[in-house]
């Protein structure tokens, strides 16, 4: 009964804690009242192969505390492979609250300790111009995690609280990819340097002004029952007038924008700093967040040489990126050699129904026959709607079956998916301009879906991440080498006494 009592208490605690911290500590105890410390602290499991990442535990360790620099970069270049022996494996981090087995941890910071003792270090015959070829290379078969923010109005608040949670414990991706208001999100967060980050967790620094109503007969007539220029005005004072490109210069983080075209004889695109490097990040934000009928579609804007707007394609126009392409895994995969997703999805039409799968639990035998119902839901639907977006008429039936079967075709979950639980009050603030306080309930909302998932994530994050630095690192270093040359080298002093 005692037993029972601590444990609701430290549960009460879990579900109430104000942050990462609090939450970790009551989850730990939870952990050790549950008797899950005992698995963590056991190598042995079929769930990977715990062999061979001890293995490799030894070697790194023995050749970095010997400074055999030469087998530890032959080790490490070689055997550096994403999710080795299947420590990424889900099931390994349903075990317990936090973290999983001790084994996979101490390989993961025994990597990435090598990784900076190899940067840090003066090798011989290893310079700075050969490391950084050796980290890119590496970075580049290793592959980089991606945040991808989906769509879903006003509740996608919810993502500034799971960038929050990522960002505090060092994990947030140089990758993020967002739809709708998702791209609302990835634009603002890729227009701010790591300094203006911390300010981006408060509402009262927000525009949170989107939503004017723009009359009835305006949206009968196609202009949107939304005034867009309210939209426009708030998303520049959010994240200024760069440009893709200039974006990137500045916070040194990628933005990836998903729009959908209404044009015929066009296909939805992701817009990046590598696709559209002179687009401005507002302009592509505001054309991903046009949702159809609510918002007019948008011509996409862009700076010419001289910093001046102008229409990019101005016989094409786009719309809401979640229509067609809610998360763009594929087209990052090739872009960015993103290897691991990272989803927050807000999605209402979605969140309902990610069911288990989405949450990352197991699928117990109960919860099988409604997979599988939806399994043929989703398989019929698809063709009913494809026959009907290729034959029905009048034009407007064929465009919205057109939309539903792109709405089914889709995949909405990552390799983590963070998901809010929504209540009728949150369906019903979706297209209103939210208050501080139902912002602050929303990020708070985010922050605690994505603590559990904390353990999985620095799994497949931290060695890229590490990876990414340590290029950084090295470029300045090569970058400050070049700037005392040239001062040499212009010193008639110096020069005369070399």
């Amino acid at each position: 009964m005692a037993m029972r009592g601590k444990i609701h208490r430290f549960q009460k605690m879990l579900a109430e804690a104000p942050n990462y911290e609090s939450w970790k500590a009551a989850a730990l105890e939870l952990d050790y009242l549950e008797g899950k410390v005992d698995w963590k602290e056991t190598f042995a499991s079929d769930l990977y192969n715990y062999e061979l990442i001890y293995d490799r535990l030894s070697q790194l360790r023995q050749y970095h505390q010997q400074r055999e620099f030469d087998l530890l970069r032959r080790a490490l270049r070689e055997g550096l492979h994403h999710d080795l022996g299947n420590m990424g494996n889900p099931a390994l981090y349903r075990q317990s609250r936090v973290g999983t087995k001790h084994l996979v941890e101490a390989y993961i910071n025994q990597v990435c300790e090598s990784l900076d003792f190899l940067c840090d270090n003066d090798v011989p015959g290893f310079s700075v111009a050969e490391k950084i070829d050796f980290f890119k290379d590496t970075l580049l078969s290793y592959g980089r995690p991606a945040l991808l923010l989906s769509g879903g109005a006003s509740l996608g608040l919810f993502h500034i609280g799971v960038i929050k949670a990522l960002w505090e414990r060092a994990l947030l991706p140089q990758v993020v990819a967002g739809s709708s208001v998702g791209a609302i999100i990835a634009g603002i967060l890729g227009t701010h340097t790591d300094a203006e980050i911390p300010d981006l967790f408060s509402p009262e620094n927000h525009n949170l002004h989107a939503w004017r109503w723009n009359g009835l007969m305006n949206g009968l007539r196609g202009r949107g029952f939304m005034d867009q220029s309210q939209l426009e005005n708030c998303l520049r004072a959010n994240m200024g007038e760069y440009t893709f490109e200039e974006a990137f210069h500045r916070t040194g983080r990628s933005i990836n924008i998903s729009v959908s075209p209404i044009q015929e004889n066009q296909k939805a695109r992701l817009l990046c700093g590598y696709t559209s490097p002179y687009l401005l990040v507002w302009s592509a934000v505001l054309a991903s967040a046009a949702v159809p009928g609510i918002f007019a579609p948008v011509t996409l804007m862009k700076k010419d040489p001289s910093g001046n707007l102008q229409p990019y394609m101005p016989r094409l126009q786009f719309v809401d990126g979640s229509v067609v392409s809610d998360l763009p895994v594929e087209r990052l995969m090739h872009l960015h050699d993103v290897n691991f997703t990272i989803v927050s999805q807000t999605n209402p039409h979605v969140v309902p129904f990610l069911g288990t799968r989405g949450r990352d639990e197991k699928m117990g035998l109960l919860g099988l026959p409604k997979q599988l119902l939806k399994s043929e839901f989703q398989f019929h639907g698809k063709g009913l709607f494809d026959f009907m977006r290729k034959r029905v008429r009048p034009e407007i039936l064929r465009q919205a079956s057109g939309q539903m079967y792109t709405i089914l075709a889709q995949r909405y979950y990552g390799d983590v998916t963070i998901a809010p639980r929504y209540g009728l009050r949150h369906y019903a603030g979706m297209l209103r301009n939210p208050t501080p306080e139902f912002a602050r309930e929303l990020i708070q909302q985010g922050e605690r879906a994505t603590w559990p998932h904390i353990a999985m994530i620095r799994t497949h994050a931290k060695i890229s991440q590490t990876l990414e630095r340590c290029v950084a690192r090295l470029r300045q270093r090569a970058e400050s080498r070049r700037a005392e040359i040239r001062v040499i080298s212009s010193d008639p002093v110096a020069g005369s006494a070399s």
